[in-house]
């Protein structure tokens, strides 16, 4: 796909181009809005509003990347911002310092699917999973993540150490329960 026309296109206003930059990129990038969110319908309102600012701000982009790298930017922007707007997710995003729990280096000896890993991450409160996939996921600094929430470094490595810390005893659990059964059990 020819990306520099698509946006030529697409910023001239033709539907058909916007439509096909929409639907090109739809799919992966609700995926990344359903990282952030804690339900398919706040993903779907987080994808309609990223596409928005895609749109106004499409004459931004520079090609000095990819596409689809720059829209991605955007989509963990909306939801982070739609985390701290939406009442629901803000309680959930109070990041506090405080005491860690200990965090295990050993490796459990157990093998999770993507779809398995992705859902125990999904089950993290809010504040922990938006700074979990931040990092671990996205590849953010701390300092970048701490700007982006407007929290300090330290607190965001300490919520990080937390997410992971949660995450080590879920999977211990999930493998403790897929040695003596074959299903699966949430955390």
């Amino acid at each position: 796909m020819d990306y520099h026309q698509l946006v030529k296109d697409c910023l001239r206003g033709d539907p058909a181009a916007q439509k096909l930059l929409y639907e090109h990129f739809a799919g992966p990038m609700l995926g990344v809005c359903y990282r952030y969110t804690k339900s398919m319908v706040d993903a779907e309102d987080v994808l309609q509003e990223g596409f928005i600012m895609v749109f106004k701000n499409l004459h931004q982009f520079t090609f000095t990347g990819e596409l689809g790298g720059w829209i991605r930017r955007i989509m963990i922007n909306t939801a982070i911002n739609y985390l701290k707007k939406n009442s629901r997710y803000q309680t959930d995003l109070l990041f506090t310092e405080g005491s860690l729990h200990p965090v295990s280096d050993d490796d459990p000896e157990v093998t999770l699917s993507t779809k398995e890993l992705a859902e125990l991450i999904r089950q993290l409160p809010p504040g922990y999973q938006a700074i979990f996939n931040l990092h671990a996921i996205e590849g953010y600094s701390h300092v970048e993540i701490g700007k982006i929430l407007g929290i300090k470094e330290g607190t965001s490595r300490s919520q990080y150490a937390r997410a992971r810390s949660l995450l080590i005893s879920w999977i211990y659990k999930y493998s403790a329960v897929n040695k003596n059964e074959s299903t699966y059990v949430r955390p």
